[in-house]
């Protein structure tokens, strides 16, 4: 039996194609040859696959089809060698039990007046008048909340060190698929901080050193008191039963903080980006945010339903990550109708899922009354992924989401200083705002308000 049908181009000319449109490109595969596609990489047949069916196959076939750690080796580079990421079976399912501890329930909701109380001071830092870049401004956000609740730390030199060393990471791992072929022909080797490579590893000592020491310090303190991840992790006990290791600690660590930065940052830029592009949208989240009257708790606005839907929207069209972690065929399986053999690799394509037409109509229309009609399962809607490497930090990441952009659209008035198109740029696992959406802050809303009140007065 033949393998699902795909291109023939070869496959570092299929990723530049992606990497220039990646959402054209998508689209277009998805057209030409359905809901299955192979694209081959050497003699590696690469499965796509965007049917619900066929998702929820791959994720819930833990016998023919096993979520390996050692597919995302790539990654181990700054995420550690022991990271959730790379671990598999009885050793994956203890680590990602102890990091989504800090991920539910009252420990994560204590944090939400947090988290409002920081975008406040963050964004009252911004000059009436003055442009900035979202992304920038809510990327200094998302690296206090996700450095405060994996590590611990709020402010001073550590803080801002592993912050610098964080964003350092993250801007290498955004360069364009070009210069990483480029830095891999020509700067493979570590020839020093001067040369690409040796710059990356510069940079992932400096951290890991950091971190090291962070967690030392930690364990020798012995205080039960903390909150955050490192606390969970300093007393928790393997599989086995055993202490976990400083490096397995400081492992853990990195995924959690990367994911937190990255796909939380580009998800509320994109929110803001359509929020203010659509008038409708920013009227109806205002009138639902007023509502809620002056202060709200936290746990009042992440149920307030066009607030849920308006996330949704935005992570239907720009998922946190376009595919799927890969899982390797272990025997043979035929999944709609295609016989895979052993070597395998499927991912579920998550954004030509979300462009299914009769699951979403009119799927290139930001739409939030969708979710609002209609509850979707987790094989139609899977912004996170989903089954055993599903994103440990899905619920927090839309609880922060959430409060953020309450926050910022409840206290002041911003509009896009372009309103042409946003492009996208594709970033890694994710489609960042090529622009990091462009805007100008215009007024403080009380400001607003208190004015037009005493003008009102005075007529």
């Amino acid at each position: 039996m033949k393998l699902p049908p795909g291109p023939k181009i070869p496959f570092w000319l299929l990723s530049l194609q992606f990497e220039t449109n990646p959402f054209s490109y998508l689209d277009a595969i998805s057209q030409r040859y359905g809901d299955i596609v192979t694209i081959m990489s050497g003699s590696t047949p690469i499965v796509y696959i965007s049917n619900p069916s066929g998702i929820k196959e791959i994720f819930t076939n833990n016998k023919e089809i096993l979520a390996r750690g050692e597919l995302n080796q790539d990654f181990a580079l700054i995420t550690g060698n022991q990271g959730v990421l790379q671990l598999d079976g009885l050793i994956h399912k203890n680590r990602r039990k102890l990091l989504m501890q800090a991920f539910h329930g009252a420990r994560m909701q204590a944090c939400g007046r947090g988290i409002c109380e920081l975008t406040e001071k963050i964004m009252n830092k911004q000059v009436i008048g003055k442009p900035f870049v979202a992304y920038s401004v809510i990327e200094d956000i998302t690296f206090q909340v996700g450095i405060e609740r994996v590590i611990g730390l709020q402010e001073g030199e550590r803080y801002d060190k592993i912050k610098y060393l964080f964003a350092s990471l993250l801007k290498l791992d955004r360069q364009s698929l070009i210069v990483k072929i480029f830095n891999k022909v020509f700067g493979e080797k570590d020839l020093g901080r001067w040369s690409p490579q040796g710059y990356l590893l510069h940079l992932r000592r400096e951290l890991f050193q950091l971190l090291s020491t962070e967690v030392e310090e930690r364990r020798q303190q012995l205080d039960f008191s903390r909150t955050d991840i490192l606390g969970d992790l300093i007393f928790a006990c393997d599989e086995t039963g055993e202490k976990l290791s400083n490096e397995e600690v400081r492992d853990l660590l990195l995924s959690p903080i990367f994911a937190a930065v990255d796909a939380s940052g580009t998800a509320i830029s994109w929110s803001l980006y359509w929020i203010h592009r659509l008038r409708d949208v920013r009227e109806k989240l205002l009138k639902e945010l007023d509502s809620l009257g002056e202060n709200p708790d936290p746990i009042s606005i992440v149920t307030l339903p066009y607030l849920s839907a308006v996330c949704n929207e935005v992570l239907r069209i720009y998922p946190t990550q376009l595919f799927t972690f890969p899982r390797l065929v272990e025997s043979t399986i035929e999944i709609m109708g295609y016989e895979l053999h052993p070597g395998t690799i499927v991912l579920g394509n998550i954004y030509a899922t979300h462009q299914r037409e009769y699951l979403y109509p009119n799927p290139k229309e930001f739409q939030p009354e969708r979710f609002l009609e209609k509850q979707f399962s987790p094989y139609e809607f899977l912004p996170f992924g989903g089954g055993s490497r599903m994103c440990i930090g899905a619920n927090f990441a839309l609880f922060e989401m959430k409060l953020i952009l309450a926050t910022i659209l409840s206290r002041y008035q911003l509009e896009l200083v372009n309103r042409r198109p946003e492009r996208s740029k594709f970033t890694g696992l994710i489609c960042s705002p090529a622009s990091g959406v462009k805007m100008v802050m215009r007024n403080h809303r009380q400001d607003q308000e208190e004015s037009q009140s005493l003008v009102s007065g005075l007529v």
